[in-house]
């Protein structure tokens, strides 16, 4: 009888447990009411509050092809598990976001749910966006509302089951994300929340300096130790002095937030030159030196100390700007010689353009060179191509087993590390 009871009890909890399951992943998200505070501007200084919002969260960067129109989405996103397409977020009513309602696009941005209660995927950084007030949410919402309406259609995403299932995300949203606002620590001062809401929040710095883990999410106790977008790495932004930021100075790094650029540290390439140059580069003077004081106290980890910035070799200390120390005939060195000195220089201090300068450069200074050898094959360039800070693609210039040379010379000359840069690689990265 109390076998039969046992039994009896433990079919009642499975029963249970399947019915919450169903529960849980079929049931419809909840859409709280929303409305701004008494604090929040109104008219035109609304509309340029949430214009600087969604500037300062790089919004275009990934809902803008090259070539396409602002907002109108159809960026992939490549993964392990397949592709997806930033939707279009323009007012049009039919293909982007201009029927949904306020409280539709806060719980988008909070929750990661569309419209219609479909879960997103983290591609969109909603984890991060979470933190932000409502008041900054609906400002956002403000100004997107007065863009050009496009009626672009949306790209179905390409996944593999059972990423491709929507639902899964709910688990997923379970274990790694918050719906939580940001909330001030009352022990630091307003500098320090402001810096710590812009990278944690608005910004959303550890969607690429934090590494992930198998099931794409952030290690949040590696926070801003470093990580990789699209085949580049995003270095480790905490404060160790030999494989972080701890060795630039506040000033060093504000020039590099602003400009892509801060001289002794190399520029930016890649996904971070575009975050700089639609993005950091806007934001105000006040928040650039919030961010700064609020990376100078994070967490320093040492990651990564193969690829650590070192002192300038005795080649490049010997070289001038036109003339090697030696006069090597490698493929790498006569690669470099008619293709690269021209602008970096043999002494790697820049010879038409600070930018141009490769001494404490991450990207010359790491052995496998995987920054190195995207910036050769896609180049480096603002908006707009201005042609004295652009530095032009190679890809079709040169083969696989060149460019693995030069990138193993340029990282033997400048950082005297060993290259283990092979064409394999160079050809994966053209791949990608």
């Amino acid at each position: 009888m109390k076998r039969r009871t046992l039994w009896r009890s433990l079919a009642s909890i499975a029963l249970l447990a399947v019915v919450a399951a169903g529960l849980f992943f079929f049931l419809p998200h909840p859409l709280p009411a929303v409305a701004a505070s008494g604090a929040q501007p109104r008219g035109a200084a609304l509309l340029e509050r949430g214009r600087y919002l969604t500037v300062a969260a790089d919004c275009a960067a990934c809902h803008t092809v090259d070539g396409g129109k602002p907002f109108a989405g159809g960026l992939p996103f490549k993964l392990p598990f397949g592709t997806i397409y930033s939707p279009n977020i323009t007012p049009d009513r039919s293909n982007g976001i201009g029927a949904w309602s306020d409280a539709e696009f806060v719980r988008a941005m909070r929750s990661g749910v569309g419209r219609h209660g479909e879960d997103l995927y983290p591609a969109f950084p909603y984890t991060s966006y979470a933190l932000l007030s409502t008041d900054d949410i609906l400002a956002i919402r403000k100004y997107i509302a007065t863009l050009a309406p496009a009626d672009t259609p949306s790209r179905i995403n390409d996944l593999v089951f059972p990423f491709n299932q929507r639902r899964v995300m709910r688990s997923w949203k379970l274990l790694f994300s918050t719906r939580r606002p940001f909330v001030d620590d009352a022990s630091r001062d307003a500098r320090w929340n402001r810096g710590a809401y812009v990278v944690q929040g608005l910004a959303h710095c550890g969607e690429c300096h934090t590494p992930r883990n198998l099931m794409f999410a952030r290690k949040q106790d590696e926070a801003l130790s470093g990580g990789e977008v699209d085949g580049w790495k995003a270095w480790n932004i905490t404060p160790d002095r030999d494989t972080g930021i701890g060795g630039w100075s506040s000033a060093d790094i504000a020039a590099y937030l602003s400009s892509g650029h801060a001289p002794g540290h190399g520029s930016a390439t890649g996904a971070m030159r575009q975050a700089v140059d639609l993005s950091l580069s806007k934001l105000s003077v006040q928040d650039v030196d919030a961010v700064v004081a609020y990376l100078r106290t994070v967490p320093a980890r040492r990651v990564g100390p193969e690829a650590a910035v070192v002192a300038p070799t005795a080649a490049v200390r010997a070289s001038g700007p036109w003339n090697p120390a030696q006069d090597e005939r490698s493929l790498g060195s006569r690669i470099f010689a008619g293709a690269c000195a021209s602008c970096h220089g043999w002494n790697g201090t820049g010879q038409q353009n600070s930018r141009a300068a490769l001494l404490g450069s991450h990207s010359v200074n790491d052995p496998a060179g995987a920054n190195l050898v995207r910036g050769v094959l896609e180049g480096s360039a603002a908006p707009g191509d201005v042609p004295q800070t652009a530095m032009p693609a190679f890809a079709k210039a040169y083969s696989d087993v060149e460019v693995a040379a030069v990138a193993n010379y340029v990282i033997g000359h400048f950082s005297g590390k060993r290259g283990t840069v092979t064409p394999r690689q160079v050809r994966m990265a053209r791949i990608d």
